[in-house]
């Protein structure tokens, strides 16, 4: 019996199969999904009852009053990838404290036995507990209503795992089945075998199409075969007409030059016999430079092909080039390279480089004949450089200076001078080629000036002397070199504008607390990636920020920068973070970010400061108990001479203290001690290292190290130590504001701090610290532990972190610690 060409055996079989396979599958993943969501509400709601159980567990009677002060447990025990909320409420419905708004719909607790219910929080579902825990005060009894909430991701998550898990084993078995039954496809496929060995008998050019009888299933494959090799017999046409094009730009002037040479033979009148002399000398320079330029343009093409790069000085080459352009024309040239560049170096190719400017001059000087050429060395912002050419010709017209940069393409004003128009195509190919661009523009008073601009290589010399300088000095260098800074007069900020090194109209706009001169480095090494944008940073208090975020008086702003981790994730907790899953997220350490909403990007240790005049590397205290024995056994000598945080005003310092109090069972007694020799209180770091550098103080406690090793590196009379017991490791973080007017800016922005080039930046210049590994640079996270010979406790991104900020809590570690630090009398020294 025949099978007709139109009968699919492959599509009867195998779509049975798959259907059948796909209706058993189905099923199963619905019965499946069902009992995972099942699973995983069942243990978050566990963890949600015990979270909410152990803040009831905290509630207290003071004065007939009821508090409630969570514990850190409270949170941390949560997953720490999710939004957390929390409330505690008085019989009466009054807040004790958390989220005034978390769920005002839902009744008040009667009993300990945990609820659960789902409800929509700042837009966005939640999985709420609500526990109850009876008090009794006074006369009265009554139940205090817990509730926590969390975000439903990670339940989501889990549910996905679970499902995941269960129907792998379904996929391999569906699998292997499809497998076996595709294999028997294929086995009834076998005309397939001819189309193969008709295509390996073929010879390479041949390009006619397939004309063998195939079956069905296989004809289309057939069809789009030779529709593929008509496409490509048409693309080899084209490159053979392009091949004899360029063939022709050689001949058409070789042919000429014979004519004019055979005439010239037979010509006896002397002076017609000049005249073709000289066309037949305008002809061959016109042959010559083309011929050139087609050797040059294939030599340069080979070379950055290659890859090979090597440091080329910016005056050499320039000079090099001048050497090379005839003794007349030279003395044409004028040239003018800027001390700031005068051994600077380029990373790329020797004989690219010279040939790209000699391009630029020989036209330079060709269509200007009469005036001379100007040829100047200029930094730019970024660590560039920029090549000028200009010259006082006709120039180019505004609507051909992209094309006449196109192979073989030349403008109006050159049609009366020999050329190939390849000369700015080179030119255009090497500067890309390098990672830079070339710019034609009109030059005042009439010519043409051809701009190109090309990074620097960052030479051990440049690192060197950078370092030696110091990463503050650096800063200021950079701020006095571009931006201004002005201090509005409505709010307490400061703001610094940091103009597009290349005209643009786009806008990045940055608010944190870090000191301008410190974060301007980061700001500058963005730039240098993003040359048409303009920076306009933000510098206020890091409560103030907060408060201002909470307030929506940031409308402008796109990237919120603070070292006061707590607020951070307080801000993206409450949902005034945009969430952005940045490529370089998976090489950060886990604890330095948080639902991809914050991003850790620099490593801060705390560190204790010493002025050298009073003590020395051997007598300083190098532990926190070593500190506390100082300040007992010596307090006449240390009176008035400690200074720290005063964490009721420095964000930074409650964070510090509140990491201490969990970690240290010396922390109390240590700012016993504090207050009894009179400690001095400061609001951020630059006091405290101000008062040691002036010898008013003799200690620093807990001053973040970015600060201290930057002043330290610059000459700074002040000495580090990092505390052998721990160490606390802040990590400055940044997180995109939801309101952001430019989101995609504030992508690039954490992108580049997160990249190899930003994280130098931050260990090299800025003194922050590089949280990546493997980074190079002075202050990495590599360099702070290997000074340090105690434990490193970095300050986990996370939720816990949102039980310091909780209103009771807050107050209550304030006073006790202002209680012992401040209102503790002072020992009275004779």
């Amino acid at each position: 019996m025949s099978i007709p060409e139109s009968f699919s055996i492959r599509r009867r079989v195998f779509t049975l199969g798959v259907l059948l396979l796909a209706c058993a599958l189905i099923g199963l993943v619905f019965f499946l999904r069902g009992y995972a969501q099942r699973a995983a509400e069942q243990a978050f709601d566990r963890l949600l009852a015990a979270s909410a159980l152990t803040i009831a567990g905290s509630v207290q009677i003071e004065d007939n009053n009821v508090t409630v002060e969570p514990p850190v447990s409270s949170l941390a025990m949560l997953s720490g990838g999710e939004r957390v909320f929390y409330e505690a409420r008085a019989s009466n419905g009054r807040l004790i404290t958390g989220y005034d708004d978390l769920a005002p719909g839902l009744p008040l607790a009667q009993s300990a036995a945990p609820v659960f219910a789902y409800l929509n929080y700042h837009d966005e579902p939640v999985r709420v507990a609500t526990v109850g825990r009876l008090v009794s005060a006074s006369q009265h009894a009554g139940w205090v209503t817990v509730r926590v909430a969390e975000t439903l991701g990670s339940r989501a998550a889990l549910a996905d795992e679970i499902l995941g898990r269960s129907v792998l084993p379904l996929i391999v078995v569906s699998l292997v089945a499809l497998g076996l039954l595709w294999f028997g496809v294929q086995r009834a496929f076998a005309p397939l075998g001819v189309v193969e060995r008709e295509l390996r008998s073929r010879a390479p050019e041949d390009l006619a199409p397939l004309v063998t009888p195939v079956p069905r299933e296989v004809k289309r494959l057939v069809e789009a075969l030779n529709a593929f090799m008509q496409r490509l017999s048409g693309i080899m046409d084209t490159l053979n007409t392009l091949v004899a094009d360029a063939a022709h730009q050689v001949r058409t002037p070789l042919a000429s030059l014979r004519a004019q040479a055979e005439v010239a033979l037979d010509e006896t009148d002397p002076q017609r016999l000049h005249a073709r002399l000289e066309r037949i000398h305008q002809n061959a320079t016109h042959a010559s430079q083309l011929i050139n330029q087609l050797l040059m343009d294939a030599t340069i093409t080979h070379r950055l092909g290659k890859g090979a790069r090597t440091l080329v000085g910016v005056a050499e080459t320039i000079n090099e080039t001048r050497r090379r352009i005839g003794p007349l024309e030279a003395q044409r040239l004028r040239i003018e390279i800027a001390p700031g560049v005068r051994r600077a170096r380029i990373a790329g190719d020797r004989v690219a480089l010279r040939e790209m400017l000699r391009n630029l001059v020989d036209n330079a000087l060709r269509y200007a004949p009469a005036g001379p050429v100007d040829i100047q060395a200029t930094p730019v912002a970024g660590f560039r450089v920029a090549l000028t050419v200009s010259d006082r010709g006709p120039g180019v017209a505004d609507d051909e200076k992209d094309a006449v940069q196109q192979r073989f393409v030349r403008g109006r004003a050159g049609d009366m001078q020999p050329g190939s128009g390849l000369g700015l195509a080179i030119v255009r190919s090497v500067a890309a080629a390098h990672g830079g661009s070339l710019w034609l523009q009109d030059r005042p008073g009439g010519g043409l000036t051809a701009r190109i601009i090309l990074p620097l290589a960052r030479s051990a010399p440049w690192r060197s002397a950078a370092a030696g300088l110091g990463a503050l000095c650096v800063a200021g260098l950079l701020l006095a070199a571009a931006p201004t800074g002005v201090r509005a007069a409505d709010v307490s900020e400061i703001v610094t504008r940091y103009p597009a090194p290349q005209p643009s109209s786009r806008v990045l706009t940055i608010a944190g607390p870090t000191d301008t001169p410190v974060v301007a480095p980061l700001i500058q090494g963005f730039q240098s990636q993003r040359p048409d944008v303009t920076v306009v940073y933000r510098e206020l208090g890091s409560r103030e920020l907060y408060e201002a975020a909470v307030e929506g008086r940031l409308k402008d702003v796109d990237v919120l920068m603070s070292s006061a981790s707590d607020l951070q994730i307080r801000l993206a907790n409450d949902g005034y973070a945009l969430s952005y899953a940045s490529p370089y997220a998976a090489k950060l350490p886990s604890w330095a970010i948080w639902r991809h909403e914050v991003y850790g990007f620099t490593f801060e240790p705390a560190v204790i400061v010493y002025n050298p005049k009073r003590f020395t590397e051997a007598t300083v205290p190098r532990s926190r108990q070593d500190l506390l024995r100082l300040l007992e056994r010596d307090p006449a000598r240390l009176h008035g001479r400690v200074g720290t945080y005063d964490i009721s005003a420095s964000s930074v310092g409650y964070l510090l203290a509140e990491q201490d109090e969990l970690v240290s069972s010396n922390f109390w007694g240590l700012a016993n001690a504090m207050g009894q020799v009179g400690v001095r209180l400061s609001a951020t770091s630059a006091e405290i290292l101000d008062a040691i550098e002036r010898d008013d103080i003799d200690l620093g406690y807990n001053i973040l190290g970015s600060y201290a090793l930057s002043r330290q590196a610059a000459g700074s009379p002040i000495g580090v130590v990092f505390p052998q017991d721990y160490v606390l490791v802040l990590a400055r973080s940044v997180l995109i504001a939801r309101t952001a007017p430019n989101p995609d800016l504030g992508r690039a922005l954490v992108d580049w701090l997160l990249s190899p080039a930003g994280q130098q930046v931050a260990s090299s210049h800025a003194a922050l610290g590089s949280i990546m590994e493997d980074t190079p640079g002075r202050w990495t996270s590599e360099a702070v532990l290997a000074r340090s010979q105690g434990i490193v406790q970095p300050v986990v991104l996370s939720p816990a972190l949102l039980v310091g900020l909780d209103q009771r809590r807050h107050s209550r570690f304030v006073q006790n610690w202002i209680r012992l630090v401040t209102d503790t009398p002072a020992r009275d020294f004779p």
